[in-house]
């Protein structure tokens, strides 16, 4: 099965590099810090003017328009409004569930980000800091949104399926990266304690999410894992019974190719997918 689809990134979740003039004005390389450096009125303006701008019903039928057949929306943790100093944006979902249906499109709702990060990344939320996994209270509220967005969702006509979490970093990732060099945290007592998401929290994580999430999402709506960049660690996973419709989500950047040796050329590329990766293709 295909499923050609496009990505609506620095829609609900922001991403600087994408739209740097949101930042104007801060020294802010990522959502968390945003609003701490704007005035409560600045930070809704801008925000609510962006969301009802950057992606409308128009583009949708330009999606559709194209052949695609699913869009993937990145969602915040906070979605729902109940995370301050942050502005829930549930209404925007909503919507593009009402335009998906009406054109024909599905839609893959990602949890794109987590409290206190799961990869230090600035489009996980907060440069520098990869404490999620290590706070049971956090766990349980990415888990307890999963949950709402599976039962708010669960039955609509244009959903595809969740995706449980984006882009958790892994031990190799964590070093491959250098995390805390390439995106350095803003306040190093807030980022104290910050590493990679273990495999075996994964393993059980994604478990514990899934039954979460069946709870209200039919079972042939699909429940997405990413690979945490360790695409081989999968092998044999959630193969029981009562796992239906598991995607696998990996994630193949060139950059990481190439911290890992990989030549700047397309066969070099190629090759590298062969020796890494071809044993598992088959």
């Amino acid at each position: 099965m295909k499923v050609k689809g496009v990505n609506l990134g620095n829609w609900l979740v922001l991403e600087k590099w994408m739209s740097p003039a949101l930042f104007a004005g801060t020294t802010a390389e990522d959502e968390y810090y945003l609003p701490r450096q704007l005035s409560k009125e600045v930070y809704e303006a801008r925000i609510k003017i962006h969301r009802s701008e950057y992606i409308t019903e128009r583009d949708f039928v330009t999606i559709k328009s194209m052949g695609m057949e699913a869009v993937r929306i990145p969602v915040p943790y906070f979605i729902f409004g109940d995370r301050e100093p942050f502005i829930g944006c549930i209404e925007e979902l909503d919507k593009a569930f009402n335009w998906a249906e009406a054109y024909g499109l599905q839609i893959l709702i990602d949890l794109h980000t987590a409290p206190l990060g799961q990869n230090g990344f600035d489009n996980g939320g907060i440069c520098g800091v990869c404490k999620w996994s290590k706070h049971p209270e956090e766990i349980e509220f990415v888990l307890s949104v999963l949950e709402r967005l599976a039962e708010r969702y669960g039955e609509r006509k244009g959903l595809w399926g969740i995706e449980v979490i984006n882009e958790p970093v892994t031990e190799n990732m964590w070093e491959t990266m250098k995390v805390p060099e390439r995106y350095p945290a803003v306040d190093p007592e807030l980022a104290e304690g910050s590493g990679p998401v273990t495999l075996d929290f994964l393993r059980g994580f994604y478990k514990d999410a899934y039954d979460r999430i069946r709870k209200y999402m039919p079972e042939e709506k699909y429940v997405v894992i990413h690979d945490g960049f360790e695409l081989k660690a999968w092998k044999g996973y959630m193969q029981e019974e009562k796992y239906k419709n598991v995607v696998l989500d990996t994630h193949q950047y060139l950059m990481v190719a190439e911290a890992n040796g990989c030549e700047q050329t397309m066969e070099g590329y190629l090759n590298y997918i062969r020796e890494h990766f071809q044993k598992d293709i088959q």
